[in-house]
C-alpha cells in the first residue's frame, strides 16, 4: 500500500501542479508525527488531493464521509490514504474511537468541523465533535486554512490556473480540567476553535467568524501567549 499511496500522490501532486499554482510553502510547519488535531476548512473536492497529497508521508488520517464509497474510484482513493468512515448527522461513536486510536499511534487526525462542503469557500458554524477529540485525546490543535479552490471550475472553463493559498496557523492546546466540560462550555471551545480558523483566512471568507473583536480564547493554551493566532496579520504567516 506504500508504493500504491507514494505512486497515487506523487501523479496528483503533479496534476493540481498544472492545473494551480499551489502555495504550499508553510506547509513545513506541519510536524513529522502526531499526536495532532489539524483542523481546516471544508471547500469543495480540490482540496484532498491538494493537501493530503502534500502532508503524506506524514502519518496522516481524517474523517470521511462513508457515502464516499459508493464511489468506486473515489472509495479506494480514500481508502489509499487511510480515510476513517464517518457517518454524518449522528453521533458515530465507531468513527470516535478510530480517531482516537489514531491519535495514540502518533497519527495526524484531519477533522473539518464544518461538516460539509461551503462550495464558495465561506466559513460556516462547525459542530462540535472537534472538541470532543481534543477533550478526550489531549492532543494538541493545528489549524490550516486553504482558499482560491473555490473558483476552480470558473477558471477552468476559462483554461486558466487557479490558485490554491495554504495558510498554517500556531498549535494551541485546551486548559486542563475541561474534561467534564458542559455542553455551553464546549460549544465556547468549539468557537474559540473556529475562530483560530476563521483568523488565518482573508476577511470575506470568514462567514460566521467574521466579527474577531468578539473572538476568546480563555480555553485555549498556546506554547507562546503572542503566538494567538488571532493577534497575527492574517493570511500572511
Amino acid at each position: 500500500m506504500t508504493l500504491v499511496r507514494q505512486a497515487v500522490n506523487t501523479s496528483l501532486r503533479a496534476l493540481t501542479n498544472t492545473l494551480c499554482r499551489v502555495d504550499d510553502r508553510q506547509m513545513a510547519k506541519i510536524p513529522a508525527r502526531g499526536p495532532l488535531l489539524l483542523v481546516t476548512n471544508h471547500v469543495n473536492f480540490l482540496e484532498a488531493p491538494v493537501i493530503i497529497t502534500r502532508i503524506q508521508p506524514r502519518p496522516l488520517t481524517g474523517f470521511v464521509k462513508v457515502e464516499t464509497w459508493a464511489n468506486p474510484f473515489i472509495g479506494a482513493l480514500f481508502s489509499i490514504w487511510g480515510g476513517i468512515p464517518v457517518h454524518r448527522g449522528a453521533a458515530d461513536r465507531q468513527a470516535l474511537r478510530s480517531g482516537l486510536q489514531a491519535l495514540e499511534k502518533g497519527f495526524i487526525l484531519g477533522v473539518t468541523p464544518e461538516g460539509t462542503r461551503s462550495g464558495d469557500g465561506v466559513l460556516s458554524k462547525g459542530h462540535p465533535g472537534i472538541v470532543m477529540l481534543a477533550l478526550k485525546s489531549g492532543a494538541p490543535i493545528l489549524p490550516l486554512a486553504f482558499h482560491g479552490g473555490e473558483l476552480f471550475w470558473d477558471n477552468l472553463r476559462r483554461l486558466r490556473r487557479t490558485d490554491f493559498k495554504i495558510v498554517v496557523g500556531e498549535p494551541f492546546e485546551l486548559i486542563p480540567n475541561v474534561s467534564n466540560a458542559s455542553r455551553e462550555v464546549r460549544n465556547e471551545i468549539l468557537d474559540e476553535i473556529m475562530y483560530q480558523l476563521a483568523a488565518l483566512l482573508p476577511a470575506q471568507y470568514r462567514g460566521a467568524y467574521a466579527n474577531l473583536d468578539s473572538a476568546t480564547s480563555r480555553y485555549l493554551v498556546f506554547s507562546d501567549p503572542v503566538r494567538n493566532n488571532l493577534a497575527l496579520p492574517a493570511d500572511g504567516r
